[in-house]
């Protein structure tokens, strides 16, 4: 299956350019997904836009942004004041900072994109900047406009490409220390560690992605399987209806029997 770039522009160190692509490093394809049916027609019911107070739909032109400042009083924001928000971020990714590799913590670590040279041409100049951060242990911050806002994004380099990932904004990272507070910073027993060291060693496996395997996707495609087998026997075995005879047929028949009994009739 080919998979579509997401985004394409230039990826940027000072004076080092080049073109790249970005495509989405996890995929929801494969799941199983449901529309929602009309039981009585069997067509699929779709949704709208509909005014709260006069229950009626809403045209698409007519919808805009509303920023909510009291009851039932928005701000209006029109397309124009929304993309006028926008930075320049939009085709390139200019490295601004690097830092440790390491030094970032999972928690704001987001969605994963991979990107890839969009062209031979700018193969080399991406494998100096890939090569380089690998040498420094270190991953770039730059800036990105995604679905109309801007985002913060790291830059890891990995094998022969680079994993791009957007970072959650300040505000929607919480301090754990909060949740931690109750949790006491006693020293576990000696005697208890090697036991509870020694089962984690007898347990312990190599990474595998079917660890993550989703048993209730496979679950639901047996039963969706199961269904597709009964409905298509249903259409083998349901018997044919012959045409109904025209009723001008019966109608002639009864009139020749009609016809040979009268001939019978007049012989006698």
């Amino acid at each position: 299956m080919v998979i579509r770039p997401y985004w394409k522009g230039y990826l940027k160190l000072s004076l080092v350019t080049c073109p790249v692509q970005m495509m989405p490093a996890t995929s929801e394809s494969e799941k199983v997904k449901f529309h929602t049916i009309n039981r009585d027609t069997g067509n699929r019911v779709v949704s709208q836009y509909v005014d709260a107070v006069t229950g009626r739909v809403v045209d698409e032109a007519d919808e805009v942004k509303g920023y909510r400042r009291g009851e039932n009083d928005y701000v209006i924001l029109e397309d124009d004041e929304l993309d006028s928000v926008a930075l320049d971020s939009t085709k390139t990714l200019d490295i601004s900072v690097f830092v440790s590799s390491d030094s970032i913590p999972w928690i704001w670590l987001d969605t994963p994109y991979y990107l890839a040279p969009n062209d031979a041409i700018g193969q080399d100049a991406f494998s100096v900047i890939r090569e380089a951060m690998k040498a420094q242990k270190v991953v770039g911050i730059s800036r990105l406009v995604i679905s109309r806002r801007e985002r913060a994004v790291m830059l890891e380099p990995r094998g022969k490409g680079i994993v791009l990932w957007t970072l959650r904004y300040s505000d929607e990272v919480r301090d754990a220390a909060g949740y931690f507070a109750t949790v006491t910073q006693t020293k576990p027993e000696a005697d208890l560690m090697p036991l509870v060291q020694k089962l984690i060693k007898r347990q312990q496996r190599h990474w595998d992605p079917a660890m993550v395997a989703d048993p209730v996707q496979e679950k639901l495609k047996d039963i969706i399987a199961e269904k597709k087998k009964t409905a298509n026997k249903l259409a083998k075995t349901k018997p044919k209806r012959s045409p109904p005879t025209p009723s001008n047929v019966i109608n002639i028949m009864d009139a020749l029997r009609k016809s040979v009994q009268a001939e019978k009739r007049s012989r006698h």
